[in-house]
Formats: structure tokens, sequence, C-alpha cells
């Protein structure tokens, strides 16, 4: 005989297939959804039901059933009922949005922090006022009975279990709990919060992006983004982001590709960073780069402008940083098999001069075994990859677990801000 328990996961399991479906698919039938997900009519019935009493979906007009019977009820994600909302933090700002649960903008914002290296606390701070703000925003146009799904912080560095910042060579933070921070304000004591790495959201959202292009995505999935701070990356398995045992996985740019190499901010030597990181190849190109420290992009332009010239250092630059990506992509596939490499940030601007020098050198491999390595393209999404993954993560926990929406009662509202 099944437990309550038992019986309580079945429910949440089939609730947020249907939900699912409904929001790939929609507006789609109630037949539509028992073909789709196997379930029975009767159940079916019983799970719109409750999606429609906490407001996620309702019905949206008829269709023909093609026959003399009744024409059928559509159904389709109901907008203005959940919100998540994605702060990411940078070196000296926070880039906001808030989503409603089909992925419609509701607010976007970008503000300075004002925190001084090391020192997370005005960031916190600001963060609770960013949150604030933004449900504010997303509640006005008829949406005061929003339910907010969650606020997801993503932060460049290591995050370990309870979500701790283990470590932020950017900001310089070792063992923060930014949530605790930001909760200790009274007024964001309520909000359900995640704190993520960064680089593993852009991931997975270029994971789904690639999975919404094609309709299909690889089992193993690798994202290695190169930025003014350094090479950032995300391992994706069956469509779940892989953090590790230490909240490292992904992290290519620490990848040793020479143990001789230039010393690392992370302690090691000959890391993918110390030749691929914007850094490494302004100085491999004959720049300095100091003379950028305050205005990276300035140095990225002047790069790509000798790039596209034709500077022989410039060129140079790009074909030392490629050997190095192939041997650390060498050691991704050997561990982790991806089948589809992506690459962004400058690494996917400079793809014309980085992808056929890594194919160069991973030539003699795919010769002998020309299935085992890699498709490697360039992102889709860009600098926004970040906001839109954790925006997308944020989601994730209503499709998982509709129940935890409560019933469409006048109570049912985000805490006042």
């Amino acid at each position: 005989m099944n437990s309550p328990v038992d019986t309580a996961d079945v429910r949440r399991r089939n609730l947020s297939l249907v939900l699912r479906h409904v929001a790939a698919h929609g507006p789609c039938a109630r037949t539509e959804l028992a073909e789709a997900t196997g379930l029975v009519h009767a159940s079916i019935t019983a799970l719109t039901a409750e999606l429609i009493a906490n407001g996620l979906v309702h019905e949206v007009g008829l269709a023909s059933s093609g026959s003399r019977g009744r024409p059928r009820r559509l159904l389709e994600l109901a907008p203005g009922r959940v919100v998540a909302l994605a702060i990411q933090v940078t070196a000296g700002r926070l880039v906001s949005a808030a989503t409603d649960l089909d992925a419609t903008v509701l607010w976007r914002d970008e503000r300075a922090h004002g925190a001084a290296y090391g020192d997370p606390r005005p960031v916190a701070r600001q963060i609770g006022q960013v949150v604030r703000d933004g449900l504010a925003a997303a509640r006005g146009g008829g949406r005061e009975r929003m339910h907010l799904a969650r606020v997801v912080l993503a932060v460049p560095g290591a995050v370990i279990e309870d979500e701790i910042v283990a470590d932020s060579i950017l900001l310089g933070w070792r063992r923060v709990d930014l949530r605790a921070l930001v909760r200790a304000d009274p007024a964001a004591s309520a909000f359900p919060l995640s704190v993520v790495n960064e680089a593993n959201m852009a991931a997975f959202a270029e994971y789904r992006a690639l999975m919404d292009r094609t309709g299909a995505a690889p089992r193993v999935f690798a994202y290695l983004r190169g930025s003014d701070s350094g090479i950032g990356g995300g391992l994706v398995a069956d469509g779940a982001v892989q953090t590790g045992g230490h909240g490292m996985a992904g992290e290519f740019g620490h990848i040793p590709v020479s143990f001789d190499g230039p010393a690392c901010k992370c302690g090691d030597h000959g890391c993918l960073v110390t030749y691929l990181g914007l850094g490494a190849l302004l100085q491999s190109a004959g720049l300095d780069p100091a003379a950028y420290e305050a205005d990276p992009g300035a140095g990225r332009d002047e790069l790509d402008r000798r790039l596209r010239g034709g500077d022989p250092a410039a060129v140079r630059a790009l074909e030392t940083g490629a050997r190095a990506l192939a041997t650390a992509l060498t050691a991704v596939s050997r561990v982790a098999d991806p089948e589809q490499v992506v690459l962004g940030g400058h690494l996917a601007d400079w793809s014309d001069w980085l992808v056929p020098n890594v194919l160069r050198h991973l030539a003699g491999r795919r010769a002998v075994t020309p299935t085992d390595e890699p498709l490697i393209s360039t992102d889709l999404l860009g600098a926004d990859a970040t906001v839109r993954g954790a925006l997308r993560y944020g989601c994730e926990t209503v499709l998982d677990d509709p129940a935890g929406v409560p019933l469409l009662t006048p109570a049912a509202a985000v805490p006042a801000p």
C-alpha cells in the first residue's frame, strides 16, 4: 500500500509533467495532455483543475475536435501569476531582471553596488533593494496576486554546499554566506533565495537555447566563456548543471595546460586562462595589459582591430591560445566526454582564429576516433546568458513543484516590498 508521502510525490511529479507540457506546447487540450503524458483522462482532469486553482494555467478558448463531439477547451500558462528574479553580481555592478513563467521580461535593471574589493556587505544591502524594486515593478499591470518563484543570485566564484561562496577571486570573497547577509535585511528575510555560480547559469541558458532551437540537446554539454576577468564555464549533463564535490566542476579556465607555464592567480601554473584570458592575449600580442586595466573593453577592441588587420603578433597570440584550448578540450573530452562545446565571450568573437587551430591540433586524434571529439560552436545568447539562465533556473522551481504555489486566494501574494 502506498504511503501518503509516496502519493504526494507521485502527484507532484504528475503536476510537473502536465505543467511542463503546457509550458512547452500550449495552448493544448486535455486530450493532448493525456496522449503526451500517458496519464488517464481522469487524472488529467484532476491535475489541470489543481493547476487552474493555483493560477498557473487557464482556459483560453475552444478548438474543434475534428469530429461531431464537443469542442476541446484549450489550456495555456496563466500570465502574471509567477515571477522569477535574477541578479548577476559583477565586480562593480548588479545586473538584474524579472520574468513571468513563460519568460516574458517584466523588468530590467543595472546599477553600481559600491562595494570595495573583499567586502560583500554593500553588495548584500544593494541586493535587498534591487529585489524590492524588481518586485514592485513586476507587480504592476494587474499582477497583484503574483507568486515569487525564487530570487537567484549569480556570483563569480565557486559555490559549495549550503550555497556558500567558497572563493571569488574577482570579488575578493572567501567563504561568504551571501544569502544570510541578504536576509539580515528584515524586508528580504522571507524571499526564497538561491546562490549559484554565474558561469554555470550561462551554461544552463546556452544549453536550453540550443535545445529550444534544435528540439534536441546533447547529453553532455560544455560551455567556455572568455570575459574581461578570465575564463569561466559550465558543464551540463542530462539537463542538469554539474557543480562537483567542491563547486569547481566546469572551471575550464583553471585546467593546467602546462605545469611549467605562467603563474596563475589561483596558485597554480599554466592554467588555460594564462594563455587565453584577455590579459594573456594582450601581452602575447605585444600590448600592455596594465594600460587597459581601467577599460578592458578598449584592450579587447584594440586586439580585435589588430587581428582583423592581420597583425602577425596578434595572430600568433590566438594561435598560442588555440593550442592551450585544444589541450584543455582534450582533457575535458577524456573525462566528461561532451558531445558539444560552445564558446562564448571573446572566445566566440575570435572563433575564426581559434577553432581552425584547435581542430588542427586535434586532427590526429580525430583521424583515429572521429566520433569521439565534440562539436565546437559559438554561443547563442552572448552577454545576456547568465541572467537568462538564472531566470530560467528560478522558474524551474515552479515547473518542478507546481504544488508549491498556493491556491489563488486574496492572500496568495508576494510579501510587500
